[in-house]
């Protein structure tokens, strides 16, 4: 089975090289001791309805406090206003008490009877109480005992002859009235600009609690908030490290949520797994390169036994192709040296820019392909431009895309291979006659193992991987190879690489 030679390759790779085989996940689970217990975060829909709750907290205390200081409000405005009517009616009482009494008096100063006596002693009265209940809201301010004076005065009035100094009590009282006229109006100034200090002092502790407890919402939101991006940011490191394999995974999370947890678990377990199909590639790469050695060492001695006549002399035309396989075997040998630095290459290499001779690199290219493109009577026209590419991959590219031009393109017509600059981009395209990719078909053109529906021109079994070759090399040098349709071909691979 394919697994257990893999795993047999492994056993032949020096020490320290493989890994080893986790069962499930139970290497992976992480050991808490107990402050990590009492610490640990419990789901991610858990984090994120408490994250909401613990928010909501300081905006709930905001709005009771709102909801007591506009009840103050209330309830202060109502205490004032009922205390301005209450002071305003008290005066007015007054007033009319006033007027009462001084009526009252100046009738008993007229027509100096028993029943007017007891009318002005009754006006006397309300006016005292009158007098005592304005004084009790005004807290007695000097006014109440200038008035109670006066009013002791006017209390003999039965007694007072002279109509002058009757006069003068009854001023005095006036002028008291008058004064306390002024003392309403002062209370009640001053009653209002409590209230407008109250106000104030208010709305300053409404904006500093405001300020507060919406800094305290807001810190324990991004506190949420961290603990959910802290991990993410977490598995973003660890899909680089998985991508790139370069480097060590972090240890696992403890205080992290269970599904951010069982996807960095996740991801642990498949780096492991990379790192062990890696070793077993790179075993299987290595072994099979070695093999493949001894033919190949055989083919060259038999190419060197012809060259050398030892088997009898050869003809011209026999020389030629002698000439084509020995190439070809050289060739052969240096891509069986540079099988593990290719795979290599299409992993974790940098291209290196440089400036090539294009004409040249077809010009060897196509003298690898020669005998099979004079059996077929195809020639290749070639137009190119001086370009800045990686010569490797780039010789890489043109190889494969020549042999698949030759394998599939019509016998007698020929081959066209355009190498030019297109403002900022180095474009690659080789066209040939013959049938039409359909156009379903393209979309998985350059994926590993993808053969063509149509027959090849030589006898020999394609692997599918010379467009995926072209594709992983145009990648790596940050470009892309298409289809695309010409009026010139039938069929034509365009490789576009930024320069």
């Amino acid at each position: 089975m394919p697994e257990q030679k893999g795993l047999t390759a492994m056993h032949q790779m020096p020490k320290g090289r493989c890994l080893p085989v986790r069962k499930g996940y139970e290497i992976l689970k992480p050991k808490l001791n107990l402050s990590d217990r009492l610490v640990q975060i419990g789901s991610l829909r858990q984090l994120t309805l408490v994250s909401f709750a613990l928010a909501l907290v300081p905006l709930i205390a905001l709005l009771w406090q709102s909801q007591s200081d506009l009840a103050r409000v209330g309830k202060m405005t109502t205490f004032d206003t009922r205390y301005v009517v209450d002071v305003v009616s008290d005066l007015r009482n007054l007033d009319a008490a006033a007027v009462d009494l001084e009526r009252s008096i100046r009738q008993f100063a007229v027509l100096r009877s028993d029943k007017v006596a007891a009318l002005s002693d009754n006006a006397l009265a309300q006016f005292v109480s009158a007098r005592d209940k304005l004084c009790a809201s005004l807290d007695s301010p000097p006014e109440c005992v200038q008035l109670n004076e006066h009013v002791e005065q006017l209390s003999d009035f039965r007694q007072v002859e002279d109509e002058l100094l009757l006069n003068a009590y009854l001023a005095s009282v006036s002028r008291s009235v008058s004064s306390f006229r002024d003392e309403v109006d002062e209370a009640i100034q001053l009653r209002l600009e409590v209230q407008q200090q109250d106000l104030a002092a208010m709305q300053a502790k409404q904006a500093w609690s405001t300020a507060m407890l919406v800094s305290i919402s807001l810190l324990l939101i991004l506190l949420g908030s961290q603990l959910i991006v802290n991990p993410v940011k977490k598995l973003k490191h660890i899909i680089r490290i998985v991508a790139k394999q370069d480097g060590e995974l972090p240890s696992l999370s403890t205080r992290a949520p269970k599904e951010l947890i069982g996807v960095e678990r996740d991801l642990h377990w498949l780096y492991d797994r990379l790192t062990q199909l890696e070793h077993i590639r790179t075993a299987l790469l290595r072994h099979a390169s070695h093999e493949l050695k001894t033919p190949l060492a055989s083919i060259k001695e038999g190419c060197s036994l012809l060259s050398e006549n030892v088997v009898g002399e050869l003809n011209p035309r026999q020389k030629e192709v002698l000439s084509l396989l020995t190439s070809s075997t050289q060739r052969l040998n240096s891509l069986v040296e540079k099988l593990l630095d290719y795979n290599l290459l299409l992993q974790q290499a940098q291209p290196t820019t440089t400036a090539v001779d294009p004409a040249t690199l077809v010009k060897d290219c196509i003298q690898d392909y020669a005998l099979a493109l004079k059996d077929r009577d195809v020639n290749v026209d070639v137009a190119a431009e001086q370009i800045a590419v990686d010569e490797e991959l780039y010789r890489r590219i043109l190889d494969n895309l020549v042999s698949n031009a030759v394998a599939h393109g019509a016998v007698g017509r020929p081959i066209d291979i355009r190498i030019y600059n297109d403002s900022d981009t180095t474009v690659l395209e080789v066209a040939n006659r013959g049938k039409k990719i359909p156009a379903e078909a393209a979309p998985t053109l350059f994926e590993p193992f993808t053969r063509g529906s149509d027959p090849r021109n030589d006898n020999v079994i394609g692997t599918g991987l010379g467009l995926s070759i072209v594709a992983d090399c145009a990648r790596l040098m940050q470009g892309n190879v298409a289809v695309v349709d010409v009026d010139y071909a039938d069929v034509c691979f365009k490789v576009t690489i930024p320069q």
